[in-house]
């Protein structure tokens, strides 16, 4: 997993920006916290069960003289995140920034056989822990200003795929957040962005993807290929930096080789 830490160029406005990464032991979310160690950022590891992962992923940052705080906890257990939200604070003496990445399809459910249990769990995973993140991190990041970024998802252009429409719409509903929190928080100099990620080869899409689901995406968008999460990492890098970036807000972009254009 080392070979993260040193994939993108320096931006120097990112080192010793003390950042949160929920769902940060696998997929996406290991990846930023490569991504973003390697720019000297101090790195808030939020993990929920994957405790094997992600000592594994602090140990990297680590050995690169890195600092990272690991913090457990339930993303749909509001209370269990300001926790956590807090204890990273404290560790590094501020937060700087949050990236709202933790979230489930939970399963592939098609909207006849919905459950009120169902959409409970996937709209509090992906819905509920943004929000209540966003929250806990809000008068952190109102000392000096900073950022957050919501990781949403190409099915929230698309409306999912079968038995992923709730998700899809969850996800929608990450991006309406965005735009609002923007309005909203603007006048802390707290910028609020998304990246909508397609179909990335994740342990994600190990559980969850249909037969035959990315060889057919693979085959017909334009860059010829899945994602990998590495190529999600850019985004997040661009948005998170005050001088790429200082001017957008409200913003999602779509890292998804061209399947949808929106």
């Amino acid at each position: 997993m080392t070979t993260h830490l040193t994939s993108h160029p320096t931006i120097p406005d990112l080192a010793g920006k003390a950042v949160l990464i929920t769902g940060a032991s696998s997929g996406i979310g290991a990846a930023l916290a490569h991504g973003f160690a390697a720019q000297g950022a101090l790195i808030g590891l939020h993990y929920h069960s994957s405790r094997q992962a992600a000592d594994a992923i602090a140990r990297d940052i680590e050995d690169i003289g890195g600092s990272v705080e690991l913090v457990q906890a339930d993303a749909a257990d509001s209370k269990a995140m300001t926790e956590a939200v807090d204890k990273v604070a404290k560790a590094f003496g501020k937060l700087d920034g949050l990236i709202n990445n933790a979230g489930s399809m939970i399963s592939r459910l098609i909207y006849e056989e919905m459950t009120d249990e169902h959409y409970d769990k996937v709209m509090d995973v992906n819905g509920r822990s943004v929000v209540s993140t966003s929250h806990a991190a809000l008068p952190h990041l109102k000392k000096q200003g900073g950022f957050i970024i919501n990781t949403t998802s190409v099915a929230a252009r698309t409306g999912g795929t079968a038995g992923s429409g709730l998700y899809g719409s969850s996800k929608a509903f990450v991006a309406a957040v965005t735009k609002g929190m923007a309005l909203e928080f603007g006048k802390h100099k707290i910028r609020v962005n998304a990246v909508a990620p397609g179909v990335i080869t994740t342990p994600f899409q190990d559980r969850y993807a249909l037969p035959g689901q990315l060889d057919q995406v693979a085959g017909s968008v334009p860059l010829g290929r899945t994602g990998t999460a590495e190529d999600c990492v850019g985004a997040y890098l661009f948005l998170a930096s005050e001088t790429m970036a200082g001017y957008i807000t409200g913003q999602t972009v779509d890292v998804n080789g061209g399947q949808v254009m929106p």
